[in-house]
């Protein structure tokens, strides 16, 4: 029986269980995978579905279960190309344990933020994961017991995945220090997000103990840069830049050519993330790696936990990150 031989309308589960010749209880089972059926009916029924065109009803499973098998993704800003990677491999997990994921895009506004969750909240996802643009929870009259797993940034109410930002930061001006730099600038992401503040922070302080600090500005998640950082970058007062973050560095690196300088003849960057971009960059970019596919199974598989286990203790796991070598750190240019 196909949709046309049943008058035009969709098949339902007792068309399936007749077709197939069994109970609609194990039409049901079978198609679900549980219950107590047979490989070979289980394969029959299937066959006979998918020869029907069955679709199972999403909302009338939902209404059944309280479960509508969908997650919700805030992130603060798809043209960071860090956050297309992220998203790609939060489906990508998600998909593995039949969720689908609605993903969408704060651009940095915490209006969009709470539009973006409530929008969520109402089409009933069972959980969210959410990249906050800063610190503060901004969502904390909106998600009640909803199951919310929060990366990067600290929260005390929800499940937690962080990176460590210290060791990023610490590897990045060792390295610079090792290259034989003494002339470092280092330049920070917003101020307001402490993970962003930690990166630099901990590569300036390595940088001090070793009279090694040339300034220390900040800059917006951005491949343009503010006019004081631009002018830093290229003034000659730094052989090297710490950067929080591989769009800055990209911005860095675009800046120094524009001034007719070389990188890293006259003056060594390394970035933090491992955006793909730097890898495709000329010479390709040294950075800190996060590693973005992990965390984005791990915010998955704890989120779905959370769903099934409501009342468990609050989880915080923190990834260990990686120095990534390429082609643009030297040793300083001779006088």
């Amino acid at each position: 029986m196909t949709k046309d031989e049943n008058n035009g309308k969709r098949p339902t589960l007792k068309d399936v269980a007749l077709a197939a010749g069994v109970s609609v209880a194990t039409a049901s089972y079978a198609l679900n995978d549980v219950g107590s059926v047979g490989g070979d009916t289980r394969r029959h029924v299937l066959e006979v579905a998918a020869r029907l065109g069955y679709r199972p009803n999403l909302s009338a499973k939902a209404m059944r279960t309280g479960k509508t098998s969908a997650i919700g993704l805030i992130l603060p800003d798809l043209t960071n190309p860090f956050f297309p990677a992220l998203a790609q491999n939060v489906v990508h997990a998600a998909r593995e344990s039949a969720y689908s994921v609605f993903v969408t895009d704060t651009q940095g506004s915490p209006e969009a933020e709470r539009a973006a969750a409530q929008a969520l909240i109402q089409r009933g996802v069972d959980g969210l994961i959410w990249f906050p643009i800063n610190d503060e929870d901004t969502l904390a009259d909106l998600t009640g017991g909803l199951p919310v797993l929060v990366l990067d940034r600290d929260n005390p109410r929800h499940d937690l995945i962080q990176i460590d930002v210290d060791s990023g930061g610490r590897m990045a001006a060792e390295r610079l220090i090792r290259a034989g730099h003494r002339r470092i600038g280092v330049i920070s992401g917003p101020t307001d997000v402490r993970s962003s503040r930690q990166r630099s922070e901990s590569s300036a302080e390595v940088l001090r103990r070793h009279d090694a600090l040339a300034w220390h500005l900040h800059n917006a998640y951005s491949f343009d840069l503010e006019p004081a950082v631009a002018a830093a970058v290229a003034d000659g007062s730094a052989t090297a830049l710490c950067v929080g973050a591989d769009l800055i560095a990209l911005g860095a690196i675009n800046t120094l050519r524009q001034r007719g300088l070389r990188v890293p003849e006259d003056v060594s960057i390394i970035g933090f993330d491992n955006i793909p971009y730097g890898a495709l960059a000329f010479p390709g970019l040294s950075t800190i790696n996060i590693p973005v596919e992990e965390m984005g199974i791990e915010a998955v598989n704890t989120l779905l936990r959370r769903i099934a286990k409501p009342t468990e203790s609050r989880r915080r796991l923190v990834f260990d990150v990686t120095y990534v070598e390429r082609g643009t750190v030297a040793p300083p240019p001779t006088a």
